[in-house]
């Protein structure tokens, strides 16, 4: 009886996510990046996501931005919140300037694992409590299909950045990012 509800939901999962991608990609313009076609007809949209793992397979258009801090340094991040945006990460992209990233969503804490399957640039990330402090700083190389798992259990945010990051702009374990809007908490699941 387990077996099958957990094989019901794992089904349904991948119908929500597919469906996620159909009502993401119809709201979006095509980009020449976005490896082209119009993204409306869901027969051709659910062609585009990984059936298993759930991520598109081409790099994701440019998803919607915010500014963060952390301390006096300051990034444009972009805000990967959706489980095909989060699946996708940075995925088939070819580059990141250096004062950009990618914030990860997460509707819970817990232990995350982030690899670089289909990533081109190398990264590091911080693993962020809820509270927006900075619990662990990792090196993500490109190619890198096991990942860097958290020793935390507490992970509710992952900002990426272009690899040496945090070490050039002296950024620590420690550091507490705030955006525009406030803290992680505030910006993300304000009531």
């Amino acid at each position: 009886m387990q077996a099958e509800y957990m094989k019901y939901v794992t089904g349904y999962v991948r119908l929500a996510a597919i469906a996620c991608v159909i009502v993401f990609c119809s709201a979006c313009k095509p980009s020449s990046s976005a490896g082209g076609g119009s993204g409306t007809n869901p027969q051709t949209v659910a062609n585009q996501v990984d059936p298993v793992r759930g991520h598109l397979l081409h790099a994701q258009p440019k998803l919607p931005t915010i500014k963060v801090w952390l301390g006096a340094e300051e990034l444009i991040t972009e805000i990967a919140r959706e489980p095909v945006q989060i699946a996708t990460g940075m995925m088939f992209r070819t580059s990141m300037a250096e004062n950009e990233g990618m914030v990860f969503v997460f509707p819970v804490p817990g232990p995350k694992n982030f690899y670089m399957r289909n990533c081109t640039v190398p990264l590091s990330a911080a693993y962020i409590a809820p509270n927006g402090t900075i619990l662990e700083i990792i090196k993500l190389d490109p190619g890198d299909e096991v990942g860097v798992q958290s020793k935390s259990n507490n992970i509710q945010f992952v900002l990426e950045v272009p690899q040496g990051w945090f070490d050039r702009h002296n950024v620590h374990t420690g550091a507490v990012i705030r955006t525009e809007r406030g803290s992680l908490m505030e910006t993300f699941f304000r009531r």
